[in-house]
């Protein structure tokens, strides 16, 4: 016997598919029209080529007669409006050139003020490019790199250094080692550090009455 709520069910079920008019001997598919694009609201499915609503139909027809371009007139390498010849709607290469009326122009006013181009490039035999004692190359030439600043502004830095190619930082320069100066801090004769670095030391081994040279190790225990 059918539950109080299963009654109430069975009543929604049955006004609910009364408001359906698709139903198991009408179905909505490829064979109902209301599924078809007949030039109504309703069917959007293909029928002689054709697809969509009446809307659907008319927004295209109203898009498509503003295109100027369809199959038999296609924007494409063959159509003038979509070729560099001069005007503003065609862009793609013509005649070795590409661009609009105002990309063209564009582009000669740049090069007008461009100082270099195919024939006189910016490269290794232009002596703008060099380094040559002016500002305006960088590049290497006769082992020199950088404009006329840089050149100046490494002089003047290499002059306040004391080392050089010549004159190395290391092992055997003398200002490089703990010698009892400030200057240098590698290893001499058992002693690293400057002046101030071994006076410190001394002064800490001092302090320490208990462990040190000639005193006991830590740890000074048995474990």
């Amino acid at each position: 016997m059918a539950t109080e709520l299963e009654k109430i069910g069975e009543k929604e079920r049955t006004i609910t598919i009364a408001r359906n008019i698709y139903n198991y001997s009408t179905n909505y598919g490829s064979t109902n029209r209301n599924a078809l694009s007949d030039g109504d609201e309703k069917g959007k499915g293909e029928v002689n080529g054709q697809v969509g609503s009446l809307t659907d139909i008319n927004t295209r027809v109203d898009n498509v007669g503003r295109n100027s371009y369809d199959e038999n007139n296609g924007y494409g390498v063959t159509n003038i409006n979509a070729l560099s010849d001069g005007d503003e709607k065609g862009k793609g290469e013509f005649g070795s050139q590409v661009g609009s009326l105002t990309d063209i122009n564009i582009r000669k006013d740049n090069m007008g003020r461009n100082y270099y181009n195919e024939n006189n490039g910016y490269g290794l035999n232009n002596k703008n490019a060099l380094s040559d004692g002016d500002e305006k190359g960088k590049g290497e030439f006769n082992n020199q790199v950088g404009s006329l600043t840089d050149i100046n502004v490494r002089k003047d830095n290499m002059g306040r250094n004391s080392y050089d190619e010549n004159n190395g930082y290391g092992i055997t320069n003398v200002n490089a080692l703990s010698n009892g100066d400030e200057k240098g801090k590698g290893e001499l004769n058992g002693q690293v550090g400057s002046s101030v670095d071994i006076n410190t030391r001394i002064s800490n081994l001092t302090k320490n009455e208990k462990y040190g040279p000639n005193k006991k190790s830590y740890p000074d225990f048995v474990i």
